[in-house]
């Protein structure tokens, strides 16, 4: 017998009978996505969140942000892998790279497996993910002490303000646009970011579920294409974020995803070269989203 009975927790037994606790991600207007754990690994208020980690059945840990889960050991493979090698391998020769957010560390560890790479740097703006991440999931946070790899705590905003047409690539990892993430999703920050890149350099942002988010995808896309010469919105999918089906979008100064993608030698669990292309194949109802 299995109840719905609270966040994070214990299994408890009451009279012979096995009641199991869930995590509850609710999503408006009448949704929610539920997992099944076995108990809460970590929890704390930093400055910005409430964080936990939780202990699931199926999913492995899951760092769990506000109320909203931000990766787990299950799927954050398929996550990261997409928004990283898929401007890497836009880039002809992507060597300095920005994460803002991501301070679980797995955006960190897809991009160094680019031997282009000299330096990733990590802007995060809450240190006690960072610590979390490398005390309880270290499969996503192990490069995050590599020597290639430098962690700024702070704002992302105030980073590419400061540091003009410095970077190949930079990575949008944000949370979802509530909280500190809010900022991340504005049109001002946009165009910081495109004066963060260098002549020819890319940007990618993960940019929600078309299911719940629509309105937001649309205000990113119709943004960056009054940014950016190259705008393109691309899909994937992702069993544990509300809805499974999830974008990203892609803004380019010189480069197509498509027509500039290079075939680089990697070790991954789901990114492929034909993905890459495939994956800028946009169901109907995102297409209409983006070029509303």
């Amino acid at each position: 017998m299995s109840i719905i009975a609270g966040r994070t927790g214990n299994m408890t037994i009451v009279g012979g009978m096995e009641l199991h606790l869930w995590f509850i991600e609710d999503e408006p207007p009448g949704m929610a996505l539920a997992l099944k754990v076995k108990g809460t690994v970590h929890r704390e208020k930093t400055d910005y969140q409430d964080l936990a980690v939780i202990e699931t059945v199926d999913a492995g840990r899951a760092l769990v942000l506000d109320g909203c889960i931000q990766t787990s050991d299950m799927d954050e493979f398929i996550y990261h892998e997409m928004m990283v090698h898929v401007p890497l391998c836009t880039h002809p020769l992507p060597e300095k790279i920005l994460v803002i957010g991501g301070g679980d560390g797995g955006g960190i560890r897809e991009i160094l497996k680019h031997d282009s790479v000299k330096k990733a740097v990590l802007a995060e703006i809450d240190e006690r993910v960072i610590a979390a991440a490398k005390k309880y999931l270290p499969n996503t946070s192990c490069k995050l002490d590599d020597p290639r790899c430098q962690v700024m705590i702070g704002d992302g905003f105030e980073h590419v303000r400061a540091h003009q047409r410095e970077y190949d690539v930079i990575l949008c990892d944000s949370t979802d646009p509530i909280g500190p993430g809010v900022v991340l999703f504005t049109e001002e920050f946009y165009r910081g970011i495109y004066n963060a890149l260098k002549d020819d350099g890319i940007c990618v942002a993960q940019t929600e579920s078309p299911f719940f988010y629509g309105d937001l995808l649309a205000r990113v896309s119709g943004a960056l294409k009054g940014i950016f010469p190259i705008v393109k919105t691309y899909v994937t999918v992702m069993p544990t974020y509300p809805g499974a089906l999830w974008t990203f979008t892609l803004a380019s100064k010189k480069y197509d995803p498509v027509e500039s993608m290079r075939v680089v030698d990697l070790e991954t669990k789901y990114y492929t070269p034909e993905l890459h292309k495939a994956s800028f194949v946009l169901p109907r109802m995102v297409k209409d989203i983006v070029e509303a």
